[in-house]
């Protein structure tokens, strides 16, 4: 862990990374490509120690009320973030100047705000969005080693429909040659339909891999899969984009379960979702947030 003062928090869709750099170990994390120009070891958290005052500056100058989002290029629910509480801080700041949030995360650290998040979903919107990339537990703790099972995963997503929060998930990545099954997929969005979660994104059945990911996860590959990597190179060569061999089965699975279950499939729609501000109450509530964030 090393601490860094920043300029800015908010980009300019309303997004902040409060961490860059992640612990997780997800042998396919795509934060890991050069492109990010990340200049430290990914492992070596870099904190923004000035995040929550740059936070809290943005929004009291914020002049509409929008979604405020975190976990695009980081986990927020990192180990580090129970030490440091910047997330639970920065949920305080969005509840309490009347702002929405939205998070991605794959852990069940998220349940430890619960009570803001309730909160700020009483109010106007607050949506978790999960990733979920593996219905079998023994590979998922292969592929995804240092983060919340998959299992762990759908009781949040339990919890979260059992106390109204809304969630996302995101179906991705889907690796070829690993996890690219029916049964994969079904069982995935098995939990979904059961979850009643709000919708699941889908970019494709495959995933991507740039300079500096890459190199990563073929070193997974060989350490956990012995000849894979072999395979990948010689099915795709250099490609960015790798497509499962089964993609278009597994995404007519995906729409038809999808299309069953109720759960929204478009991504478009859903991103609109998540980025549309909803005020469901417009009477002021600041006796909730007069209470500490903690």
């Amino acid at each position: 862990m090393h601490f860094v003062t920043a300029k800015g928090i908010l980009s300019a869709q309303n997004g902040m990374n409060l961490y860059r750099g992640c612990s997780h170990g997800c042998i396919y994390c795509d934060s890991r490509s050069k492109c990010y120009h990340m200049e430290h070891a990914f492992e070596d958290i870099e904190v923004k120690e000035n995040a929550i005052a740059l936070l809290e500056h943005a929004l009291i100058h914020k002049r509409k009320k929008c979604m405020i989002g975190t976990g695009s290029m980081t986990d927020p629910y990192i180990p580090l973030e129970m030490e440091l509480e910047y997330v639970r801080k920065a949920l305080y700041l969005v509840g309490k100047y009347g702002f929405g949030f939205t998070a991605i995360t794959k852990s069940d650290r998220v349940l430890r705000d619960l009570d803001l998040l309730q909160r700020i979903n009483e109010k106007t919107k607050c949506v978790v969005q999960m990733t979920l990339t593996t219905y079998d537990e023994t590979l998922c703790r292969k592929i995804e080693p240092h983060v919340s099972t998959t299992g762990e995963r759908f009781a949040v997503l339990k919890k979260l429909h059992d106390t109204g929060i809304p969630a996302v998930v995101w179906l991705t990545p889907i690796l070829p040659f690993i996890n690219d099954t029916e049964d994969n997929i079904a069982g995935i969005l098995d939990m979904c339909v059961e979850a009643k979660v709000y919708g699941v994104i889908c970019f494709g059945m495959g995933l991507t891999l740039r300079e500096g990911n890459r190199e990563y996860f073929y070193e997974q590959l060989d350490r956990l899969f012995p000849g894979l990597k072999e395979k990948y190179i010689g099915t795709y060569g250099n490609q960015y984009m790798m497509e499962s061999p089964n993609s278009h089965r597994l995404m007519k699975l995906f729409h038809e379960t999808c299309e069953r279950g109720g759960m929204v499939h478009n991504n478009e729609q859903i991103f609109q979702y998540l980025h549309t501000f909803e005020e469901k109450n417009t009477a002021r509530q600041l006796s909730l947030w007069d209470l500490e964030g903690r």
